[in-house]
């Protein structure tokens, strides 16, 4: 029987401000550099996975390579976020809902290290967004979405959305496919308390070059950036 916990999230947020807040104040002081962010994300995410007692293997790591690209998972929980950050070898940053920027000190943190703020309600503003992923890759960062846009509650593939691979055919920056199976284990849907002790495997797959589609290939490629992610997904149907 998994061990629950209602203590691991609010012990991560309080560890979410400890990192956000110097985060925030270098950033609107300039002082603030890549390297600091990533070294604040690599704590932050290693202090989530050690409060959950989660056992992370990794597949496929070879595939991430050093060049930009676009990052693309499913999504079970939020612990995606913790685990991915903290298996990623190279500089990673997210695009994430707006509302998550617009929390206390968090949102700024966020902001100052460079995620990308996405506002799905307004086809103008989400055209912004991806001008935004595009700036940060061109620094050589990769850039995490999760085309679903939401988890499902049974841990299945819902369809993707398709700003994120216009990005990639538009700009040429590869996809990574990844596959994350098991953090709703961890966290499931509508939950606050924490499974530890659970096992997530996270799957990185070989690059996918969206010049190889063009733009009027664009529905296959998503149908097979979908499909790459299913295929070792403990519950895909």
């Amino acid at each position: 029987m998994p061990r629950v916990s209602s203590l691991v999230l609010p012990l991560q947020l309080a560890e979410t401000f400890r990192v956000c807040a110097p985060t925030v104040v270098q950033g609107a002081m300039g002082t603030l550099t890549r390297e600091t962010c990533d070294r604040r994300l690599a704590e932050w995410s290693a202090n989530a996975v050690r409060l959950a007692d989660i056992e992370v293997e990794v597949v496929g790591r070879e595939n991430v390579g050093d060049a930009p690209a676009l990052v693309m998972s499913n999504h079970q929980s939020a612990f995606d976020i913790f685990t991915l950050m903290h298996v990623h070898p190279t500089s990673l940053r997210m695009i994430a809902k707006k509302q998550m920027f617009a929390l206390p000190i968090m949102g700024g943190g966020m902001k100052a290290a460079g995620f990308v703020s996405l506002d799905r309600g307004d086809r103008g503003k989400a055209l912004e967004a991806l001008e935004d992923a595009k700036r940060v890759m061109s620094a050589g960062i990769h850039v995490w979405i999760a085309p679903e846009g939401t988890r499902s509650d049974d841990g299945a593939l819902l369809p993707f959305k398709k700003g994120g691979f216009m990005v990639a055919l538009q700009t040429g920056i590869p996809i990574v496919p990844v596959t994350i199976d098991g953090t709703r284990d961890v966290l499931p849907a509508k939950d606050f308390r924490v499974r530890k002790g659970q096992k997530v495997r996270i799957t990185y797959h070989p690059r996918v070059n969206p010049a190889d589609y063009g733009i009027e290939g664009r529905d296959a490629l998503i149908d097979n950036v979908r499909d790459t992610i299913g295929s070792v997904l403990s519950t895909h149907r």
